[in-house]
């Protein structure tokens, strides 16, 4: 059973993190120079794997006591807090263009650049600690692939339009302090549990 609750506020702190990402400005890319449909198929995959990874890592973390879970999860959601606070403006990557623009080749391009790009990225993390938080592998995995397409197709079909409007640092902000509240209330409930 999926609890929408939990989904929902997967949902919004994995995108809000994600959106000032990398990968929010390479799906731009991609899909200012190839068809949006194609680079899409391949990005979502890409971003399917690495919900699947995170969820199983967060899995195993709920079988250590709830007390260290909570400490660790606590302490990660303050160290991504800081790495969106600290963090620099990213550069865009170059992509390169495949030969033809054919179905497997476009969006073996984009699962290709998300795939290497994302791995270990803190959106990863924080789905992984997630995971671990609510105990609820469907719900984290379902809240975290839905925001990871849904920042990829903003980036691929809007993402200009949408950085013009929403600076990027307000959305930065946001997502740091979201992280800091679930680190706060992680490591009060490792202290009091």
């Amino acid at each position: 059973m999926i609890n929408l609750t939990v989904t929902a506020v997967v949902f919004g702190v994995v995108f809000l993190a994600e959106l000032p990402d990398k990968t929010a400005l390479a799906g731009l890319v991609l899909g200012t120079r190839y068809r949006a449909s194609y680079v899409f198929a391949g990005v979502a995959a890409a971003f399917a794997v690495h919900v699947a990874l995170a969820v199983a890592a967060g899995s195993v973390l709920t079988l250590l006591p709830q007390q260290l879970v909570s400490a660790i999860t606590g302490v990660l959601f303050l160290g991504g807090a800081a790495v969106l606070l600290f963090k620099k403006d990213e550069d865009e990557e170059e992509i390169r263009k495949p030969e033809n623009q054919s179905f497997w080749k476009v969006s073996g391009a984009g699962f290709m650049l998300i795939l290497v790009a994302e791995f270990g990225d803190l959106t990863q993390i924080m789905t992984a600690n997630l995971a671990a938080r609510y105990d609820d592998p469907l719900s984290v995995g379902l809240g975290a692939v839905l925001a990871l397409w849904a920042v990829a197709g903003l980036g691929i079909v809007g993402g200009k339009a949408l950085m013009k409007r929403v600076p990027l640092k307000l959305i930065t902000r946001i997502a740091a302090l979201l992280m800091l509240g679930l680190g706060v209330w992680s490591l009060w409930e490792a202290v009091t549990g």
